[in-house]
């Protein structure tokens, strides 16, 4: 259940809801619930029956596939005020979680029952509008991944993965392996990108961290 102080921060997250009518909010209040999830935990593996769906009120989430090599690739994340395309299809569809989906920072979720959800969506335009938008962006970010992995160069990545980070951290935190995780990837491909990198004076590996020596030859190797 939601009480009004959580509604207070519900409607900062979900902006939309102020449209509802006061039936349609006192079964908002009466079926979603506010949960706080720990970085780390996974959110749901894939093959889940999905429950409930999490629109996030602070934190991130990173949703991804592992192959049968046991590698991992990144399909998107989501955080402030978003949700999970694949958790919406699974419920909408009746089917099983496809992916794996873990709690990248602490995170505060309004969780919100499958069986309410699919209502609201079938019910309330504006239900149908927040689904639609987060579909659509999110297989707007799918296809500039498919783009990536079949398209362009593994350094091309990599260096665009450290110049988009680099714009806010800098050293940027992350492993050889986080890397490589995140992009489909092996750490020894990884390991060996960075070097020549580094060897070019574009970047200094550190324990633990990268840093970005120069941002502008770095955003040239981007398009190479």
């Amino acid at each position: 259940m939601i009480s009004d102080d959580q509604f207070d921060r519900v409607l900062q997250t979900l902006p939309f809801l102020r449209q509802a009518d006061a039936r349609v909010v006192t079964d908002f209040k009466r079926m979603a619930f506010v949960a706080h999830i720990p970085a780390g935990k996974d959110v749901f593996v894939e093959g889940d029956e999905v429950q409930a769906i999490a629109l996030l009120m602070s934190g991130a989430v990173r949703v991804y596939k592992i192959g049968e090599t046991g590698r991992e690739i990144t399909l998107y994340r989501f955080g402030f005020g978003e949700s999970c395309i694949l958790t919406a299809n699974a419920i909408l569809s009746r089917q099983l979680f496809s992916a794996i989906a873990t709690v990248d920072q602490d995170a505060e979720a309004i969780m919100i029952p499958a069986e309410s959800f699919r209502e609201w969506v079938q019910r309330h335009d504006f239900w149908r509008d927040f689904v639609f938008t987060i579909l659509s962006q999110r297989l707007s970010r799918l296809m500039e991944i498919v783009d990536e992995v079949v398209f362009q160069r593994m350094d091309a990545r990599v260096a665009a993965l450290l110049h988009e980070r680099g714009k806010t951290h800098n050293p940027i935190s992350g492993t050889h392996q986080e890397i490589a995780a995140e992009l489909g990837s092996s750490r020894e491909v990884i390991s060996r990108i960075l070097e020549n990198l580094a060897r070019q004076g574009m970047i200094r590996v550190l324990r633990g961290s990268i840093e970005i020596l120069d941002a502008d030859l770095l955003e040239k190797q981007t398009t190479r």
